[in-house]
């Protein structure tokens, strides 16, 4: 049955008959917010025309009304009539249609970003982050569908920004089955106000990081992120591993964000994250990702005060919006919070990303489009107001980082007396990114958010990849020589997959993520091809990373935020990796403007690669994956990283053919005269 429904999917677009017209749009799931369109009326004219193109003259006439009416109500033409009405999810991959069975691969990888239960906004094709699309329009996912279903090993489908350019002849042995690119746009030209005209438009979109490169899993991803992340922050603040009492405070349980209270249930910390979205909290809270929700403040307050006490793993929901929660608890006599931080989604401040304190929830929605100057207005008072509460916070002991959302960029720009206006070679906020302070030196060692989904659907087989690669860490952990730094992560990595399973964190495909280092991702992965040989796994496994790693992000507001030589705003490490993982292995590549902290501020890019058990994977893995990491490892190197020449130095130890570039150390006799 499903196979059939997948069948007709992949048919290509609808034509005759039409689907019928949605008259209003779905009330099951949430909606990204209207947005006001700018447009002249001859670029509203050509926005239209542009929908139109994808349709032949007979329908057109149909269409016509009805894609006026989508963009002057909701900013763009989404093509809702076109969406198909089926359980949008992760299917078996022997269930897809297709030639080839990377390609059946990718169609399962992108019907998962689009599950409701993964989705932002699914009706909208957002993933997660407000913004952050798959396709621009419902046209695009059909003829992709259908592209990939007709697909050969001889044919690679290129993607111009959620557009299906077509599939084109190409070298089977060497080449993707997929290039995709998001949001390049002319450097001049890629400024927020550039981007709303293009993506009305219908010409551009913003693929945030694993949206667009069709690899999100679902918040599982930032569980992890967070769980490393905090642990590090203790260890580094605290000079401890126990997270006991230890109380976090951040906002958002939307997107991604809502990994957040999940990690604090791992680490066995107080969770406190507050969320505007009454919905978005109840999703969170029957899902098991959130423990408790609370929505008065005094009981909130005296619910902290007895977990810091008895030193309860919890987290809890505060159902409101963040700024009254961070006022609060500065009114308060004694400290309550021990680390805290924000994953709204503010580089996207001003259309659903940052929801103002004077407003509530649905008042801030209408505002947004009905008077938008007053709405930007209201963000910065009420931005100013947050950080004015974490200051006080801060001044008794509170240990408060940019979860790299761009918060503190919004606040500077807001007014708040943040810093960030120092030396342009390297940005320092009042408040330290979490990769200054915290990951930038571990992205250093080559570890990062190395990512896996079991294509048959199977809860089995993720069982038995947890196993794989628990072994697989346990015997790296007792080689010869391996630095203590190294052991530490590996060790933080081991715990977390020894309990990944029991933590029932897979919403959507049987995925899976660790932190890895280069050749902890090589071994892995080929343990894996060597399972799915064997038939130890019962389907193909698709491997996979955040963008936000080691190579894949040029951000001087996050991912480079601590490379200090200059180089923090060039994006040359991003576009290499994406070059260099093309003819490496890749199955599929992307490269994105915008990501994580805003359209015109990163450059990130991502791969997914198919194994199937046969030697072919077995080279495809130990030439990509050593790139993938090496080549960010080399450029941090270079800009004075010790950690990362550590790194590269043991990879050179390791393999004659790598011979990188390293920087000579500055005499003290140049510094003293540098200095007079």
């Amino acid at each position: 049955m499903a196979s059939e429904i997948l069948r007709k999917l992949c048919a290509g677009l609808p034509l005759d008959p039409l689907p019928p017209p949605k008259k209003s749009r779905s009330t099951d799931v949430p909606h990204a917010p209207y947005r006001k369109s700018s447009l002249s009326n001859e670029e509203r004219k050509l926005a239209i025309k542009n929908a139109l193109r994808y349709f032949p003259a007979k329908v057109q006439v149909h269409l016509v009304d009805e894609f006026k009416y989508e963009l002057d109500t909701y900013g763009h033409i989404y093509m809702y009539r076109f969406q198909p009405d089926i359980d949008m999810r992760a299917y078996p991959i022997d269930e897809y249609t297709c030639k080839c069975k990377a390609a059946a691969a990718i169609m399962l990888m992108i019907m998962n970003n689009l599950d409701k239960r993964v989705a932002q906004f699914p009706d909208e094709l957002v993933t997660y982050g407000g913004n952050g699309q798959i396709f621009s329009n419902w046209a695009q996912f059909l003829l992709v569908m259908n592209y990939l279903s007709i697909m050969t090993d001889e044919q690679v489908l290129v993607m111009y920004s959620g557009h299906p350019m077509g599939l084109f002849p190409t070298r089977t042995e060497f080449s993707p089955r997929v290039v995709i690119t998001n949001g390049l746009v002319i450097p001049n030209y890629s400024s927020i106000s550039d981007y709303e005209r293009m993506f009305a438009l219908g010409c551009t979109m913003y693929g945030q990081m694993t949206a667009g490169s069709y690899c999100y899993i679902g918040p599982q991803g930032i569980v992890h992120g967070t769980f490393i992340t905090i642990m590090n922050a203790v260890r580094k603040k605290f000079d401890s591993n126990d997270l006991g009492g230890k109380v976090f405070v951040s906002s958002g349980m939307g997107g991604m964000s809502g990994a957040q209270p999940k990690a604090c249930q791992l680490l066995g910390c107080v969770g406190v994250i507050a969320e505007v979205s009454e919905d978005a909290a109840k999703k969170r809270h029957a899902q098991g990702w959130c423990q408790e929700l609370i929505y008065d403040l005094n009981q909130l307050i005296d619910r902290i005060r007895v977990c810091r006490e008895k030193k309860l793993s919890t987290s809890i929901g505060y159902v409101g919006n963040v700024v009254d929660l961070w006022e609060r608890l500065a009114q308060e006599e004694d400290n309550l919070v021990d680390l805290g931080s924000d994953q709204t989604s503010c580089h996207d401040p001003y259309i659903g990303g940052y929801y103002p304190v004077q407003l509530s929830y649905d008042e801030a929605r209408r505002c947004m489009k009905s008077d938008p100057e007053k709405f930007k207005e209201l963000v910065h008072e009420s931005i100013r107001r947050q950080i004015a509460a974490i200051d006080k916070l801060h001044e008794r002991g509170m240990y408060f980082f940019d979860y790299g959302n761009a918060f503190l960029l919004t606040a500077k720009r807001a007014g708040a007396p943040v810093g960030g206006s120092g030396e342009q070679h390297c940005i320092r906020f009042k408040y330290p990114s979490y990769v200054q302070d915290i990951m930038g030196d571990i992205f250093s060692l080559g570890f990062g958010p190395f990512r896996w989904v079991c294509a048959s659907g199977l809860e089995s087989d993720l069982q038995q990849t947890d196993k794989i690669a628990g072994d697989v860490i346990e015997k790296l952990m007792l080689a010869e020589n391996t630095p203590t730094n190294v052991l530490e992560q590996y060790d933080n990595n081991l715990k977390w997959i020894r309990q990944a399973n029991e933590a029932k964190l897979v919403v959507g495909s049987q995925a899976r993520i660790l932190y890895s280092d280069q050749i902890g991702r090589i071994n892995i992965g080929l343990a894996f091809n060597q399972a799915i040989r064997e038939g130890r796994l019962k389907g193909p496994v698709i491997l996979s990373r955040d963008h936000h790693d080691v190579s894949g992000t040029d951000s001087p507001f996050r991912e480079t935020s601590n490379v200090e030589d200059g180089s923090a705003f060039c994006a040359d490490m991003s576009v290499q990796n994406i070059i260099g993982d093309a003819f490496r292995g890749a199955t599929w590549v992307a490269l994105h403007n915008g990501g994580g902290v805003g359209f015109g501020e990163v450059m990130n890019g991502g791969f997914g690669m198919f194994l199937d058990g046969s030697t072919k994977s077995d080279e495809n893995i130990r030439q990509m994956l050593y790139w993938d990491v090496i080549n960010g490892v080399s450029r941090r190197s270079w800009s004075g990283n010790k950690n990362a020449r550590q790194t590269v130095e043991r990879a050179m130890g390791k393999e004659s053919k790598l011979k990188v570039t390293l920087p000579n150390d500055i005499t003290k006799e140049c510094l003293k005269k540098l200095s007079m």
